[in-house]
């Protein structure tokens, strides 16, 4: 039978009193820590296992985000951890916008809304998570990006980055980068 975790208590990277009770639980054995998939994040449900074996079932609500350091307190009355795993992103650094540009950057924004990969813009810089698991990540990884180069938008630059929080649907971008 998994332990259920459902009473939210904070994160311990806004809370200082949490961090400290993290601590301290994992000083007596009170604390489950777990691994969980970026696209784990919005789920009403979530079915894991701790970094220690133990079988968790998290129930929250769907309009609260999972991040890395979220506290959930479950049913025996222990702590649990969360840690989002870090995923790649591709940085396309767009060039300064001119008449020969505009439609190729056009066709590039349809690219990848057909794609449905999440982006954010900040910066002169358009963030994409290519929203796959790690089997196909390097061919639609490769695929993704011998289709931008195709478009032939001079000035445009491709990097990889990693991140430890998924890319929300908003224009401000705070991200926690880990680079390559």
């Amino acid at each position: 039978m998994p332990e259920v975790a459902q009473i939210y208590l904070g994160n311990i990277y806004q809370n200082q009193t949490l961090a400290e009770r993290i601590t301290k639980a994992r000083t007596n054995q009170q604390l489950l820590e777990v691994n969980l998939n970026q696209s784990d994040h919005a789920k009403g449900r979530i079915s894991c296992t701790s970094t220690s074996g133990v079988a968790i079932g998290i129930i929250k609500s769907r309009s609260l985000k999972i991040r890395t350091g979220d506290v959930y307190q479950t049913e025996p009355n222990n702590l649990l951890l969360i840690r989002l795993i870090s995923a790649e992103v591709l940085i396309l650094s767009l060039p300064p916008a001119n008449n020969d540009t505009a439609s190729q950057l056009v066709q590039l924004g349809h690219l990848l809304g057909n794609q449905h990969y999440p982006i954010q813009i900040h910066n002169q810089k358009i963030y994409v998570q290519l929203n796959t698991n790690q089997t196909h990540l390097a061919a639609t990884e490769n695929s993704i990006i011998k289709m931008i180069k195709e478009l032939g938008i001079k000035g445009l630059i491709i990097s990889k980055e990693q991140i430890d929080q998924p890319l929300e649907k908003s224009n401000s971008l705070h991200l926690h980068k880990h680079s390559h």
